[in-house]
């Protein structure tokens, strides 16, 4: 593509523009990206470097003196295309970040994404020296003994979790975390991987089992303060809030006796249609239902799950849809995989016969070259501005968060 340049790294993570390479990007396939596909770098893109990755280019070649950038996108934004490297043998792993194809156009940095969302509730809010530990010391102190009040502060605090910070700034979606285990083993899980996986989790893992009533006291409190709020159970920090089906009836019962606004919603991988079917008669309203594929080898490849498979999520998702529910997919796409044809078809033939109100499309933090290990390259890719826009076409509303109103 004329005009598009290579931006790239030094080996100190320093950024350079050199206009007279043309970098390739990977779409599933190593290809020159299209213009319609790239634009300005939004505000609050990071700029990351790919150690011991050299930038592909145009006609063959590799930039071998020079590292691979990518941009990790802010939230509202989905990407379209990879960077496209070569890796040295010495290559570490790369950790779990989203990593989005960059370059440089009328000397501008310009990245391969899509603005498919907005909402203030999810705009990062940049706190003052020492204003978000006196929000959490104040909140806390209301509520001593609640461990999972305390397990927020560390998520507010520690991992930026935005979910997590509104239950401290009164505002949006709350996070309920309130389980400790899992019956999936992802391959990128965020808050779990296994010793061996060759890299750390970003997060640690809510290493108890919360408490109902400690449930209820943070819910009761959100939606007191956030008339048409949300209170979600089910967040990064956790493994299956599914697993608790119990403790999650009991706490919607508390909320609920005491306050009849807002919305309580699930975040889950809707592995137990059955379970789902009891919070729905607890008084559930919404759910979020995660996924990365609607193709059972490249689901179980990824999620490698334990005691279901992909049937029970698609038959939650009919389950939650059917007993009317707001239910929003919590998609989690990958530039390659979620626009390959195969899978764009089969996600059409089941969104047809079960309408869903929302597919929110989430960046897939992995390695790429981890996650095409596992679950392969595509064989006819259609690019993923046209998996977004078949989506569309179905009557779907396309997000990338559950919305207040």
């Amino acid at each position: 593509m004329s005009g598009v340049g290579l931006a790239y790294t030094d080996a100190r993570g320093r950024i350079y523009f050199d206009e007279t390479r043309s970098p390739l990007a990977d779409g599933g396939v190593e290809r020159l990206p299209r213009r319609e596909e790239l634009i300005p770098a939004p505000a609050g893109a990071v700029t990351t470097m790919l150690p011991g990755r050299m930038p592909l280019l145009a006609g063959g070649g590799v930039a071998a003196r020079r590292t691979a950038l990518a941009v990790l996108l802010p939230a509202g934004y989905t990407r379209l295309l990879l960077p496209a490297y070569r890796r040295r043998p010495d290559a570490p792993a790369l950790p779990l970040f989203g990593y989005t194809f960059a370059c440089v156009l009328d000397d501008e940095l310009y990245v391969a994404a899509t603005r498919t969302d907005e909402s203030e509730d999810w705009t990062p809010r940049y706190f003052g020296e020492g204003e978000l530990e006196a929000l959490l010391r104040s909140r806390q102190a209301e509520d001593p003994r609640n461990r999972t009040l305390a397990q927020l502060a560390v998520c507010s605090r520690d991992y930026g979790c935005f979910t997590a910070q509104n239950v401290f700034l009164e505002r949006g979606e709350a996070a309920l975390p309130v389980s400790p285990a899992c019956n999936a083993a992802c391959v990128g899980c965020i808050s779990e991987l296994a010793p061996d996986a060759g890299m750390p989790s970003p997060q640690t893992r809510v290493a108890f089992e919360a408490d109902a009533g400690d449930l209820a006291r943070i819910a009761i409190r959100h939606l007191e303060r956030v008339p048409d709020g949300i209170v979600s159970f089910g967040q990064g920090c956790e493994g299956e809030p599914l697993l608790r089906v119990t403790t999650i009836e009991r706490a919607i019962e508390q909320i609920r006796a005491e306050r009849s606004n807002g919305t309580i919603n699930l975040n889950t991988n809707g592995s137990l249609p059955k379970s789902l079917n009891r919070l729905i008669d607890a008084g559930l309203q919404a759910v979020r239902i995660s996924l990365n594929s609607f193709r059972r080898e490249v689901y179980a490849a990824y999620y490698r799950p334990t005691g279901y498979d992909l049937d029970d999520v698609l038959a939650s998702i009919a389950l939650a849809t059917d007993r009317g529910l707001r239910v929003s997919l919590n998609y989690l796409t990958h530039p390659g995989v979620t626009d390959e044809r195969a899978e764009v078809e089969t996600l059409g033939r089941f969104l047809r016969e079960h309408p869903v109100a929302m597919v929110q499309t989430r960046t897939l933090n992995i390695d790429p070259e981890l996650y095409f290990a596992q679950v392969g390259r595509p064989t006819e890719p259609l690019g993923m501005r046209e998996a977004l826009h078949r989506i569309e076409r179905l009557g779907v509303s396309l997000g990338n968060f559950t919305h207040t109103h």
